[in-house]
């Protein structure tokens, strides 16, 4: 089948899974930027409570499978009287993944500030809370930003792996309909086209449009 004629017979399945893909990426985005923030804060805690449950996070997400977790939060967790829609599973195991490398995204970039702007705050008689949403926060953003685009590449790829758990996405629907056509280059060849689009013109313009927005706050455009 030309693949004019695939799009025009199955575009509405594929845009669906498109949308699914997006609501996906966005929340998980948003799970992972939180928890980026608060364990990544949460290691540079002088309190070793707070520091000890930020590196137990970051560890056990960083080291392990987004595949395994995946499975735990949808198949397991349900044995501890924890049951969660398969949507909210899939969002929620993704952005807990990503926010364990994001986490030492945002440790590196805080502690790459220099230490004059640190003894500054100090100096001027900031509490250490305003310090750091005042001077620090916004330095270390800048910084972090280059890598966290990459980062959220990875996330909405990493967005695929929510079809082993039913979640209509994208890939999902891409499956549904190669396994009744067996039309495999076309299902699978027009996701990839579609996931690209996403990265290429959608992420990626983004952060560099706040990479410069940033730069220019800071004065170093």
């Amino acid at each position: 089948m030309p693949i004019w004629e695939f799009l025009q017979t199955y575009w509405p399945l594929l845009l669906n899974g498109t949308l699914i893909t997006c609501a996906q990426f966005l929340l998980a985005s948003v799970i992972a930027i939180a928890c980026a923030l608060a364990a990544g804060l949460g290691k540079l805690s002088g309190n070793w409570l707070i520091r000890g449950a930020a590196v137990i996070y970051i560890e056990i997400f960083r080291g392990t499978s987004l595949l395994v977790q995946l499975y735990w939060i949808f198949f397991v967790l349900p044995l501890f009287g924890l049951t969660l829609p398969s949507f909210i599973a899939g969002f929620l195991s993704v952005g807990l993944n990503v926010g364990s490398y994001g986490a030492e995204i945002v440790r590196g970039a805080i502690q790459s500030v220099p230490k004059g702007q640190w003894e500054a705050g100090y100096a001027i008689s900031m509490s250490p809370a305003k310090r750091m949403r005042r001077i620090i926060l916004p330095q270390a953003l800048a910084l972090m930003l280059p890598p966290w685009g990459n980062l959220l590449i990875e996330l909405l790829k990493g967005t695929a792996l929510v079809s082993l758990i039913s979640v209509a996405d994208l890939m999902f629907q891409a499956k549904q309909i190669n396994a009744s056509t067996f039309l495999s280059a076309q299902a699978f060849g027009t996701a990839l086209v579609v996931y690209y689009i996403l990265a290429r013109f959608l992420i990626t313009p983004f952060m560099r449009w706040l990479e410069r927005s940033m730069a220019r706050r800071l004065g170093r455009a």
